[in-house]
């Protein structure tokens, strides 16, 4: 069991639309640590049917202070989807809230329930003394919007990004993260419906960069179905990203069942094979 494991709160898994808003997310009690034949094998079957396709990275939150090197306070203009180059890299960085910068992935990390004054111009048509995003048609769409939002209760915890072949015995993943290429993406979503009846396996919620990888994936770590989150679609993070890159984010309890099924699934197929050539 991990030391911190106890810090975590505990919950009952519920159906997401039975949130209101302002309800507090917390972070998983999780107390396994991570499996380290499960790492290996995801590694096995990974290279067997995508190749040389980019490895995941994963995120948990923690009490930690030495769970991964530090990552720096930021200076100036910084984004947490553009700091996750150097873990795609093979660095595994954490976080805490002085060293998330923007506003919006301060919210969407967790460590405020608030936006910038005037947000609802920012996000919207802009006024006088704010240039606008214009990624919703006006502020009171913006208000209403802002409405459906949850909150994560994880004040006082750090941050931890690592990339799946960096994951030791002690890590605790909460959400692993692809940012893949459309034949990837192709294969992820696949697998991710393999066991379901319902076409909606995945989903694919309006927000910003760092809402469609760490805040809706890890608010689906709450769920019964615990659906893999399709994002990267914010103009304002894509320049983070290679131009033919999508995200691809799942709870990591619905990521094991996955690794499980790769074997008996489509990927076995000569119509995969045909795919992964070109990977």
């Amino acid at each position: 069991m991990s030391p911190y494991a106890f810090a975590k709160i505990a919950f009952s898994i519920v159906p997401l639309n039975n949130l209101e808003f302002y309800d507090v997310i917390f972070t998983r009690t999780n107390s396994d640590v991570m499996n380290l034949e499960l790492r290996d094998k995801f590694l096995e079957r990974w290279s067997k049917y995508f190749g040389k396709a980019e490895l995941p990275v994963t995120f948990y939150y923690t009490l930690s202070d030495t769970a991964a090197e530090w990552a720096d306070k930021p200076k100036g203009w910084s984004c947490i989807i553009c700091e996750l180059a150097k873990v795609r890299k093979g660095r595994s960085l954490m976080y805490n809230a002085e060293r998330i910068k923007c506003g919006g992935g301060k919210r969407y990390l967790g460590y405020t329930d608030k936006m910038r004054p005037g947000f609802e111009h920012f996000l919207s048509c802009g006024n006088s003394d704010i240039e606008g995003e214009r990624y919703l048609r006006s502020p009171e769409l913006v208000r209403e919007f802002m409405k459906s939002q949850k909150t994560l209760a994880v004040s006082g915890m750090n941050l931890v990004f690592k990339r799946w072949d960096k994951l030791e015995k002690e890590d605790e993943p909460d959400v692993v993260i692809f940012f893949a290429t459309p034949d990837v993406l192709a294969g992820l979503f696949t697998l991710a419906n393999f066991d379901q009846s319902e076409p909606n396996g995945t989903f694919t919620p309006f927000g910003s960069g760092c809402s469609t990888i760490i805040h809706y994936p890890f608010l689906e770590t709450v769920t019964e179905r615990q659906r893999a989150v399709i994002g990267m679609f914010d103009p304002s993070a894509r320049k983070c990203v290679n131009d033919n890159e999508i995200s691809f984010a799942v709870p990591m309890t619905r990521f094991e069942k996955m690794i499980d099924y790769m074997d008996e699934s489509f990927l076995i197929t000569d119509a995969w094979s045909t795919v992964r050539k070109r990977i």
